[in-house]
């Protein structure tokens, strides 16, 4: 049965959504978060060659960059808070000789943006999709131009590299878990033809 004829079925939303990021702002949700381009992956894959035909296999998983837009405001301020990602990170202008000449690390970044989650929610508010981007660090940050002519809110545009996505569904009250560390591997049964049988001749 399809949402558009019965009333208790409904889509999910776009605007439905709310972004934390647990080392950006002590836990709180990013109310100033405009857009968030979810979580996404790719596979590679490998190509065998023989005569004319082409053959296909799956490789590896690679996960996409995260994008997010913020409305700039002046309280919190997002500019400080996203500048101290990177100089609490490590990053430093280097000029003082006397001064360890520390650097950016991946445990310095990824503990300072912390967990990039974002949970969409039904009417009533509910989580019913929730994101979780591991390992996350802050990749790119831009502002928006500045112009006498233009009278939007200023935005700010970040981006974050991340190992991978941990996705949380609930449906009915059930929530399952996926890509997590510790789920177990998959549920298949395998359609290949044993060797010993595909080999084996059947007397009519």
């Amino acid at each position: 049965m399809t949402f558009w004829n019965n009333q208790a079925l409904q889509p999910k939303r776009n605007y439905r959504f709310k972004i934390t990021m647990t080392g950006f702002a002590a836990d709180s949700i990013i109310w100033w978060a405009k857009t968030f381009k979810p979580p996404s992956y790719e596979m590679s894959e490998a190509t065998h060659d023989y005569l004319d035909n082409k053959f296909y296999y799956p490789g590896r998983i690679t996960w996409a960059d995260v994008s997010m837009t913020l409305v700039d405001p002046q309280s919190p301020n997002a500019v400080k808070q996203i500048n101290d990602i990177l100089i609490n990170g490590g990053y430093a202008v280097k000029g003082n000789a006397e001064v360890k000449p520390f650097t950016t690390s991946k445990d310095g970044l990824v503990t300072q943006t912390g967990d990039v989650i974002a949970e969409i929610v039904d009417a009533s508010g509910e989580v019913i999709e929730r994101w979780t981007l591991k390992n996350a660090w802050l990749k790119s940050a831009s502002w928006s131009d500045l112009d006498y002519t233009n009278d939007e809110l200023r935005q700010i545009d970040v981006s974050f590299r991340y190992d991978w996505a941990e996705c949380d569904n609930v449906l009915n009250g059930t929530e399952t878990h996926q890509f997590g560390q510790n789920t177990t591997g998959p549920v298949f049964k395998s359609t290949a033809v044993p060797a010993a049988d595909a080999d084996a001749t059947t007397e009519p």
